[in-house]
């Protein structure tokens, strides 16, 4: 009887430890990329060359507003680069992901994989 007690208790601290993995680790999180609509600015910058303003707002179906305020930030940052030019009188705006920012971004990733691999395992 007190074996399957102490059984229990150590299944018990090990569901408790693991639960407390992914608390820890968000903590770790790149809080600029984390935010859900940077996140997506950055995912579609990471596997395209680049997108243009009206591009992303409609990929990411969001307000210019919005998507102003959020890849400034990142562009404050110096994740993205942002080049504005004009296609015959019209402004294009384009963003790149720029190289400290695809290393922020595969350190995110590699973050969440190990989060998600802590508390699968």
């Amino acid at each position: 009887m007190a074996a399957r007690t102490a059984a229990a208790r150590n299944k018990s601290e090990i569901r408790n430890l693991k639960s407390e993995i992914p608390r820890r680790s968000t903590l770790d999180l790149d809080r600029l990329i984390h935010e859900r609509l940077r996140l997506g600015i950055v995912s579609a910058l990471a596997v395209n060359d680049r997108l243009t303003f009206n591009d992303l707002k409609g990929l990411l179906q969001t307000t210019d507003g919005n998507l102003s305020v959020h890849a400034r930030k990142l562009e404050d940052a110096q994740y993205i680069s942002c080049e504005k030019t004009f296609d015959g009188r019209m402004p294009r705006t384009e963003y790149r992901l720029t190289a400290a920012g695809r290393r922020a971004f595969e350190k995110y990733l590699a973050h969440m994989e190990a989060i998600l691999k802590a508390v699968r395992d």
